[in-house]
């Protein structure tokens, strides 16, 4: 997919596009004044003999929060980092071994609010080239891409719930394969896919 295409994606802003993981709990009050923490990640558009892809990682069993799950390269803006794009790159960096200028910002999606307590940040990036992924020992299991074509086709998300403190709570989840992706990462990704149709 053309850097051109995707810009498409941003321009112009539509509304009622945001994405929260309380969007489907519409009955939980969210506490007035509430201090979010600043993250971003990284949407990488991968191009292929398959077509354009989607970079994801799997977090690693051992850690302390969501051991195993899929994300997008990405965490926590630091006082370092002079942007949101910034703090994406250097995680992608850091996380699969992407060099920043192998990618081609093309703008930021809607921030994202967490059930964590996290503003997300996800910023849009064509990676221009092949690479060799490294996975960031002890954080991230295992890098893979997930083909746009499924990300983008919203019959492919599913909605499923489960118990988290204490009372249901509903969420997205759109399967690849073996790979399981629901929470956050599904419901950014669920947004792209709006933007796409």
């Amino acid at each position: 997919m053309a850097p051109e295409d995707l810009a498409r994606l941003l321009d112009p802003p539509r509304a009622g596009l945001d994405s929260s993981d309380y969007d489907l709990n519409p009955e939980i009050t969210l506490p007035p004044g509430r201090k979010l923490r600043a993250a971003a990640v990284l949407i990488g558009i991968c191009d292929g003999a398959a077509g354009p892809s989607v970079l994801l990682t799997k977090r690693a069993s051992g850690l302390k929060h969501h051991p195993g799950q899929i994300a997008f390269p990405g965490g926590k803006i630091e006082t370092s980092d002079a942007s949101p794009e910034a703090a994406a790159l250097r995680e992608a960096d850091e996380e699969v071994g992407l060099d920043p200028a192998q990618v081609q910002v093309i703008g930021r999606l809607p921030a994202h609010e967490t059930v964590t307590g996290y503003a997300v940040t996800p910023i849009l990036g064509h990676i221009r080239d092949a690479f060799a992924p490294r996975a960031q020992a002890g954080e991230v299991a295992e890098v893979f891409q997930v083909p746009l074509a499924h990300l983008s086709d919203r019959r492919n998300f599913r909605i499923e719930q489960r118990i988290w403190l204490g009372q249901w709570r509903r969420y997205y989840a759109v399967p690849y394969g073996p790979y399981y992706i629901w929470g956050a990462t599904a419901r950014m990704l669920r947004a792209l896919a709006e933007r796409m149709a």
